[in-house]
C-alpha cells in the first residue's frame, strides 16, 4: 500500500549557506549550524554571527545560556555564549568519533558527549567547564540523547541502546539493536533510534527498554537526522525524500517530503522545521509542522 502523503507539499523556504551547513541546534527563532571551520547562527532572513573552530562536529546543543558544540580536531567541546558569539570555555574531554557522527545533549543539569571509542561517556558540569564524572558504556558509543529521566546512548558496534542513570553515572539497561544503529532521540513517550543498515526506525519502551515497534522507512538510512515534537516523529532521510513523518502511536508513515537531498540535519520547532542539506550548500524552513502528516 502506498505511504500517505500530505495533501498539500509544504512550503520550504531555501536560503543558500557557503561552505558545509550540517548538524543544527534551535536558539528560539534562529538556528546554530556546524560548517567548516566555524558555526553559524542563521534566521530566516540570513547569517547573524559566525564562531571560529578548528573542526566542529556531530549534534550541538543549546543549554545554560550557551552553545555546546564539540570540535573533532582539538578533541574537546567548546561553550559558546549566545549573546555574544565568543567561546567562553574549551574542555579537553576527548571526541568518541572524531570523524563526526555524535551528539552533544543536555540534561539532569549537566552536559554529555561520548569521549573514548572504547567506551566512555563525559559528563560535563557547566558551573565549573569541567569533566565532573566519566561513565562506562560499550565500545564505540557515539549517539546521545536525554530525555525522560534518562540518557540514552547507542552503539553502533554492539548494536546497543543503553539507558544511563544520570544518579549513579551507570548504565542500568541495555537493549539489543538492529543493523548499524544510529542517531536517536527520547521524546514522545518513547526512545527512537536510527536502525540505519536496515533501514528502519526502533520504538524503544522508556521503562522497560523493551522494543515496542519497527517501521521500515527505506532501503537503508546512512546518517540523516531524527528528532521529535508536536505529536510526531521526524526522520531526516537521504534517499528520496528530504524527510519522512512518523505516527508515534501507529508507527505510520503519514508524510513523505521534499526531494531526496543528500544527508543533512534536521530540528523540530512548534512554528516550523529545520533542515540541513551540506551537499546542496543550503539549510531549509517548512512551516507549520503541525499541518505536515495530518
Amino acid at each position: 500500500m502506498a505511504t500517505p502523503v500530505w495533501s498539500a507539499t509544504p512550503r520550504e523556504q531555501v536560503i543558500q549557506v557557503p561552505g558545509f551547513a550540517d548538524f543544527l541546534a534551535v536558539d528560539g527563532d534562529t538556528v546554530w549550524a556546524t560548517n567548516k571551520g566555524r558555526v553559524e547562527r542563521w534566521s530566516r532572513r540570513g547569517k547573524l554571527a559566525e564562531v571560529a573552530m578548528a573542526r566542529p562536529c556531530g549534534a550541538m546543543t543549546v543549554a545554560f545560556g550557551s552553545l555546546w558544540v564539540a570540535d573533532c580536531t582539538a578533541l574537546s567541546v567548546n561553550r559558546i555564549d549566545l549573546r555574544t558569539a565568543t567561546i567562553t570555555a574549551t574542555i579537553p574531554t576527548g571526541v568518541a568519533n572524531p570523524k563526526g557522527e555524535l551528539n552533544v545533549v543536555a540534561g539532569a543539569g549537566s552536559i554529555w558527549v561520548a569521549s573514548d571509542v572504547a567506551g566512555t561517556v563525559a559528563r560535563i558540569d557547566p558551573a565549573t567547564a569541567r569533566v565532573a564524572a566519566s561513565v562506562a558504556v560499550d565500545p564505540g558509543t557515539f549517539y546521545l540523547s536525554f530525555g525522560m529521566g534518562a540518557l540514552w546512548a547507542v552503539s553502533a558496534a554492539g548494536q546497543s541502546l543503553q539507558k544511563i542513570d544520570p544518579v549513579t553515572n551507570s548504565v542500568v539497561h541495555r537493549t539489543a539493536l538492529g543493523r548499524e544503529p544510529g542517531f536517536l532521540v527520547a521524546g514522545e513517550g518513547a526512545v527512537w533510534v536510527q536502525e540505519q543498515g536496515d533501514g528502519t526506525v526502533v520504538r524503544v519502551d522508556p521503562v522497560s527498554g523493551d522494543v515496542s515497534g519497527r517501521v521500515k522507512v527505506d532501503a537503508t538510512l546512512a546518517y540523516g537526522d531524527i528528532d521529535a515534537g508536536g505529536g510526531k516523529v521526524w526522520l531526516r532521510t537521504t534517499a528520496g525524500q528530504t524527510f519522512v513523518v512518523i505516527d508515534p502511536a501507529s508507527l505510520a508513515i503519514t508524510a513523505r517530503v521534499g526531494q531526496a537531498a543528500g544527508s543533512g540535519a534536521l530540528r523540530y520547532t512548534r512554528a516550523g522545521l529545520w533542515t540541513s542539506a551540506h551537499d546542496a550548500h543550503t539549510l531549509s524552513w517548512w512551516k507549520k509542522p503541525g499541518r505536515i502528516g495530518n
